[in-house]
């Protein structure tokens, strides 16, 4: 398949890994002509220098027969120009494009055949919001990923000292709980995939990744480790389009504070926000955390756009007495060194996203990608045909 990508940074070129591998004809567009050569070094793609919304570039991307554009540069207007141009001039016929705004996500039937041309649209933030919802849906996961429209769910656990499991084998589980039907997908040793069967052992801090019918879940978790209780006070560091929607969602069922820098944006989600309290203030501010009673939270969230405020007001809530702490991270390599100590769950929306345009991508009937372990490896749900 001949796909033009437009934007070369962190999704960019990692979907472009992905789809090079998979033998596709790959071009990506991007001003950004260093990192193009770089991208160009390690993966064997076409590259083009220039603003991917020009049809001068796009034509010299080879958008007069391509299969599909996706378009996911770092601004929203750029991306919706790209796919009307594509559509326009070149008659692409599939063109994919994230979209931040929600200015620009609320209009319905903005994103039509017969208004901007668009076939797949993409939110990171609304996909970033769903994965942090669900894992706070099931405390103590480490990711907690949706098929068949919700009804299955894969959930990855580490495994500790006096659960049920540790010490046995898988074949202990089914014996032990008949009545649940579900299948150890993969686990991780060490940092290295241990290929589950029925006589494999599991050992403390084993990273075990389950699947079972979503009601089933927290039955299989309870095998593994001693449950946690359900998180009732969230703090949340950042009030961005994540921690809003994140608030907006929470906070009729949870008692939810978030911590904004910003005077206007306070002001603004103040407005917005019916129940949660808005905090005006730095994150790495201890006497703002100790004066809000830190020690009491269930689990902060950290989700500015800095990664080192988010790492720093992380392990800093957690000395101080958080219960869990859960930190968004843009760069994908600080993301293993960090989890697992002081911050017990770190985020790429990179690879969040990644899932999400993987599927409209492959070929096939491919319902849902998902990328596990922060693209170790991939959960595939697909539709069976014939027998």
């Amino acid at each position: 398949m001949k796909i033009i990508i437009l934007g070369a940074g962190q999704v960019g070129g990692t979907l472009a890994e992905h789809l090079a591998r998979e033998e596709n004809d790959i071009t990506v567009v991007d001003t950004d002509g260093e990192r193009l050569r770089e991208l160009h070094t390690r993966l064997d793609i076409r590259t083009v220098v220039g603003p991917g919304s020009y049809p001068m570039v796009l034509r010299q991307a080879g958008c007069e027969d391509a299969d599909m554009l996706i378009a996911v540069t770092s601004q929203d207007e750029v991306n919706m120009i790209a796919c009307q141009v594509a559509h326009t001039l070149f008659r692409t016929p599939t063109k994919i494009a994230r979209v931040r705004a929600t200015a620009y996500l609320t209009r319905k039937g903005l994103f039509a055949h017969e208004a901007v041309p668009i076939d797949v649209l993409i939110s990171p933030e609304q996909v970033v919001t769903d994965h942090i919802r669900r894992l706070i849906e099931h405390p103590g996961a480490l990711q907690v990923l949706e098929f068949a429209g919700g009804l299955v769910q894969l959930v990855a656990v580490k495994a500790v000292y006096g659960g049920p499991l540790v010490g046995q084998d898988l074949g202990f589980l089914r014996r032990h709980m008949p009545s649940v039907d579900t299948r150890v997908a993969a686990i991780y040793r060490r940092n290295r995939p241990i290929i589950p069967r029925g006589d494999t052992v599991i050992e403390a801090d084993d990273e075990v990744f389950f699947i079972a019918a979503r009601r089933d879940i927290r039955a299989v978790m309870s095998e593994l480790r001693r449950l946690d209780r359900d998180f009732r006070r969230v703090m949340i560091a950042g009030g961005g389009n994540i921690g809003e929607r994140l608030a907006e969602h929470l906070e009729h069922s949870h008692q939810v504070k978030i911590i904004e820098h910003g005077l206007e944006r306070c002001t603004q989600l103040s407005e917005r926000l019916d129940r949660t309290v808005v905090l005006h203030g730095s994150a790495t501010s201890k006497r703002l955390l100790e004066e809000e009673n830190i020690e009491d939270c269930d689990i902060f969230c950290a989700l500015t756009n800095d990664d080192e405020v988010n790492i720093m007001s992380s392990m800093l809530a957690k000395r101080m007495g958080a219960k869990k702490v859960l930190t968004l991270i843009n760069n994908a390599a600080y993301v293993d060194l960090v989890q697992g100590g002081e911050i017990d769950i770190a985020i790429s929306p990179q690879q969040a996203t990644i899932g999400s345009l993987l599927t409209h991508v492959r070929r096939g009937d491919i319902v849902n990608v998902h990328s596990l372990r922060r693209g170790a490896a991939e959960a595939i749900e697909a539709i069976a045909h014939g027998d």
